[in-house]
């Protein structure tokens, strides 16, 4: 990791982290549920979602005192998808960041719960931001909403079990993974085009750079799976292998994926290019993203 980024990352993930721990605490809930959603928000993580929705104002000199509220918005809905992620129903998973997950803990019913109560907040907190337009909120709720849907993420999570005990093609295994991964990924990139009301050709460079990197985060996840260990990784290392589940590694060998993971990367920096926005922290982000050890 750069010097840059290690700077950014150092300054601004305690505002993101202190924001969580805030919104949850202001609102009029059973401590119980308080708990169980703030256990799981507080577990740990790399906060890239919240952290890209404001390194892309930073690479466009805005200030917004809504952009730490939306960015934490983007970590609320990405928890609650983890959440049920490591239901036994779903992935079935002991671990997550290290800690216990959230049923092993509270139990499932309290667990699902704190993923619905995470999701639904997240919507009524944009609804309520102070600082922007009636537009850009209408904007931000109607992309996420997408993204974070039966169209986006939900989708793409079903496409994943559809794909279960198949072979699929490198095309079909991208379509989840634009949708599962991708998609919420996107929007904290978009998120942050939104919030300094950036110019449709901006917008258009963004919306590229995401795609691309939201495909390489996916990769190296893919990759990691096998050369990474539990203790880096905060969860269980090789289970993809285990389940024979669809990865990039087993559809194009672990160089292969490691090829396509650089193509990635490579197609990422060529957007921000055509918008001289190539030197500056979102190239620092995709540099992390592509080497990242956990």
């Amino acid at each position: 990791m750069s010097e840059a980024l290690q700077t950014f990352i150092q300054t601004n993930q305690p505002i993101i982290e202190q924001k969580l721990s805030t919104l949850i605490k202001e609102i009029n809930a059973p401590e119980t549920l308080k708990e169980a959603m703030e256990y799981s928000l507080q577990a740990g993580g790399k906060r890239i979602r919240p952290l890209y929705t404001l390194a892309v104002l930073e690479e466009l000199n805005i200030n917004s005192e809504d952009a730490a509220t939306v960015a934490s918005t983007i970590e609320m809905i990405h928890t609650y998808s983890l959440i049920h992620d490591d239901l036994p129903a779903m992935d079935d998973d002991d671990l997550r960041r290290g800690k216990p997950t959230n049923h092993v803990v509270f139990g499932e019913a309290l667990a699902i719960l704190a993923g619905d109560g995470l999701l639904t907040l997240a919507f009524g907190i944009l609804a309520r931001l102070p600082d922007l337009t009636a537009i850009q909120k209408i904007e931000l709720i109607d992309r996420l909403s997408y993204a974070a849907g039966a169209e986006g993420m939900v989708g793409g999570q079903v496409l994943d079990i559809l794909g279960e005990g198949k072979s699929l093609t490198l095309d079909e295994l991208e379509k989840v993974h634009i949708n599962k991964t991708g998609a919420l990924l996107s929007f904290s990139i978009l998120a942050g085009g939104i919030i300094a009301n950036a110019s449709e050709e901006i917008m258009k460079a963004l919306q590229t750079y995401a795609f691309h990197i939201g495909l390489a985060f996916q990769i190296q996840d893919d990759i990691l799976d096998i050369e990474g260990t539990s203790e880096q990784l905060g969860k269980t290392a090789g289970k993809d292998v285990l389940s024979e589940k669809n990865t990039y590694p087993s559809i194009l060998t672990l160089d292969g994926a490691k090829e396509q993971l650089q193509k990635q990367y490579e197609s990422a920096v060529v957007a921000l290019e055509e918008v001289n926005m190539h030197k500056g922290i979102l190239v620092e982000f995709a540099n992390y993203i592509t080497k990242r050890s956990n």
